[in-house]
């Protein structure tokens, strides 16, 4: 059969699979579902146990995410996505294309043929895969100089005993960017801020992670109000020759980027500072918001709701739903801004309590003044009058 005989939905499939099987499947993006319960669906190439795989993460209008492995040369299951979807888009290291679906049901395929001509080319190259095993094989290994600057490890590379935590944690933060990589942009020069930076070590694990492992273009700023932690950092940045890395003594609340910022992130910023973070990100419609919140002060003082009166009588059981209030309230705000929200633990409650990362993915589909903004604006405000009375 001709490819002119071919429906542009199986050329899509085909090409979907071609680029999984060759390894240049960037992700393939699935929107307008027919199952109003989810939103979209994203497949991307996982290494698991040893094995490449597709996996599809499907986010749901509950904000839950859910995720289905299966093999990369599974036609049926692509078949299943792309009949349930009303757009595709396919990105890939040979190029874009796109299906479309009309409301009549008539399919049109952009950009597909040109990408298939690229992907039969043998000089696109393959792409890294991220993987799910994330405890056997650690982004980081204790060699890296920016660790033995920062006093993580010694040396000979060897993780000091009392900065084997912080180590994971660091790692586990990287395993946490991998996962957002397909939210990013693939080329040119990556901008990024690290609000409340502190002694900055994500900052120079994100520096040396987008550098020196993928070998992309970074311009990074870390912002903090300490000018003697801002002249520490900056003089670490110089040692280890990291030039597009700079950090700068300021306040976060009134610290303008002055550009388009791709990646977002913050660590421990104290109470309300979280908040500034989080307004600076939404302002600046950063793509990707990586925040783990410290403690939770603000809402303990002022909860006024007579409802949960039997919770809030007991100050540590107060202060423990303060804290998933105050978040949850914090994502449903990122929600009536246009990004797709979920909390994840960042490392072993054990080792330390403040271990929630939120992460928010900019929706490129999202409408600023659309029912669904509107709807999610209304949940947060009932949220607050629940609240604070």
């Amino acid at each position: 059969m001709s490819e002119k005989c071919i429906s542009p939905s199986a050329q899509m499939c085909a090409l979907i699979l071609a680029a999984a099987e060759r390894s240049v499947l960037r992700k393939a993006v699935f929107s307008k579902p027919q199952d109003t319960a989810t939103r979209r669906t994203v497949l991307t190439l996982r290494r698991i146990k040893g094995r490449v795989l597709l996996q599809a993460e499907t986010f749901c209008t509950d904000n839950k995410a859910l995720h289905r492995n299966f093999e990369i040369n599974d036609q049926a299951c692509i078949d299943a996505l792309i009949a349930s979807h009303g757009q595709v888009s396919l990105l890939t290291a040979a190029g874009d294309c796109e299906l479309r679906v009309s409301r009549a049901g008539k399919a049109t395929l952009i950009g597909g043929n040109k990408v298939s001509l690229a992907l039969q080319s043998a000089d696109v190259p393959a792409l890294e895969i991220g993987g799910n095993d994330r405890e056997k094989k650690r982004i980081l290994t204790g060699e890296e100089p920016f660790l033995k600057l920062l006093g993580v490890s010694d040396a000979q590379g060897r993780i000091k005993d009392k900065k084997q935590s912080k180590f994971r944690q660091i790692n586990r933060f990287l395993e946490l960017i991998a996962d957002c990589l397909p939210s990013l942009c693939a080329d040119g020069t990556l901008r990024i801020c690290d609000l409340c930076c502190g002694k900055s070590y994500l900052s120079f694990a994100a520096y040396h992670y987008f550098c020196n492992v993928l070998g992309r273009k970074v311009r990074m700023t870390g912002v903090d109000l300490k000018p003697d932690v801002v002249a520490y950092c900056n003089e670490v940045a110089r040692a280890l020759r990291f030039d597009g890395l700079e950090f700068l003594c300021g306040d976060i609340g009134t610290y303008d980027a002055g550009e388009h910022v791709d990646l977002v992130i913050s660590l421990h910023a104290c109470d309300t500072a979280t908040d500034l973070v989080l307004s600076r990100a939404m302002l600046w419609e950063a793509d990707v918001i990586l925040s783990t919140p410290c403690c939770h002060h603000e809402l303990n003082h002022t909860i006024n709701c007579q409802a949960l009166s039997f919770v809030t009588e007991h100050s540590m059981l107060r202060q423990k739903l303060c804290d998933a209030a105050t978040d949850a309230m914090r994502l449903k705000l990122l929600q009536a801004n246009g990004y797709e929200v979920c909390a994840l633990e960042l490392i072993d409650p054990e080792e330390t309590p403040k271990n929630i990362m939120l992460r928010a993915l900019r929706r490129r589909d999202f409408v600023r003044d659309g029912e669904e903004a509107k709807r999610y604006a209304a949940e947060y405000e009932a949220a607050k009058r629940f609240l604070l009375g």
